[in-house]
């Protein structure tokens, strides 16, 4: 499938991934419809683009606001053949010391979310045999310790989107899970710079596992993949290392290889929460911004 002339839905446009995204396919002459929460951020972006491309203000957990800005795409864009359920955000903390509220937050963007994004735009994606790609991590396949609710999101984002798979093939609608490792974005950097113990143990990860890519990169490979309808695309194409090996990376013999480097880690992540102050960051904590 080519993108060209495809009328594309992504939410969390105004930033990162999702804006990355957006530039991306416009250059491959896809018609883009930019969904997020910053209205200047969104309309700037629309600007640079030019035509025929938009943007539409609208918190993914807002069911009316995603209403308005799915008629609103429709309407100028005259459908919907791919919808990228891309916004989310990313709280700080263990178990012990997250913010309840926070944790709860981020499964309602990034689960939920999810969700109503595809609820609201399913109609108009149906019948153009049209293409839903799921922005998960690869935090599904490898959780850490210190992100309990966002791997809990992200892995029950994979799941949504396995169980729509399955209700939505038979009429012709692809369904894929994108699974990006570390991107070089707003909330990569954030969480890099409030945390150190985060940071440090980021960057003792091999390969993959601890490097962080350009976001335009990511931005290729999952255009890339949006035109192959891919069931899955792991960014980068390594990481897919990490789907094959899952039930040992996240199982308790990985917890057992780690329990001497996680003693060291744990320790430090909840001294430096305990400094911060905060269990997000201070963009996402001052604008409620979804990245």
């Amino acid at each position: 499938m080519t993108v060209a002339g495809k009328a594309v839905l992504i939410t969390g446009a105004g930033r990162g991934i999702g804006a990355a995204l957006a530039r991306e396919l416009a250059a491959r002459r896809a018609r883009v419809s930019l969904v997020g929460l910053e209205p200047d951020r969104l309309e700037a972006l629309a600007a640079e683009l030019g035509e025929p491309h938009a943007a539409f203000e609208a918190d993914v957990t807002d069911p009316a606001a995603l209403e308005v800005a799915v008629a609103s795409t429709v309407e100028r864009l005259g459908g919907i053949d791919v919808v990228v359920a891309n916004a989310g955000i990313s709280g700080y903390g263990t178990v012990a010391t997250m913010d309840p509220d926070v944790f709860a937050r981020t499964i309602e963007v990034n689960l939920i979310g999810a969700y109503r994004t595809v609820r609201a735009t399913l109609d108009e994606i149906r019948p153009r045999r049209g293409y839903i790609l799921v922005v998960a991590s690869l935090s599904s396949f490898v959780p850490l310790a210190g992100m309990s609710a966002y791997t809990a999101s992200k892995a029950g984002v994979e799941a949504f989107a396995n169980a729509l798979r399955m209700e939505v093939s038979h009429i012709g609608v692809g369904v894929g899970t994108a699974h990006p490792a570390w991107i070089d974005t707003d909330l990569v950097r954030d969480a890099d710079a409030d945390l150190e113990a985060f940071a440090e143990n980021r960057g003792s990860m091999p390969g993959f596992l601890g490097a962080t890519m350009p976001v335009e990169e990511c931005a290729r490979q999952l255009a890339d993949g949006i035109e192959r309808r891919s069931g899955r695309i792991c960014v980068p194409r390594t990481a897919v290392v990490a789907h094959w090996l899952r039930s040992m990376l996240g199982g308790p013999l990985a917890a057992r290889l780690l329990r001497r480097r996680t003693a060291e880690v744990v320790p430090k992540l909840e001294a430096d929460l305990a400094r911060l102050g905060r269990s997000v960051s201070e963009r996402t904590e001052a604008t409620d911004t979804v990245l």
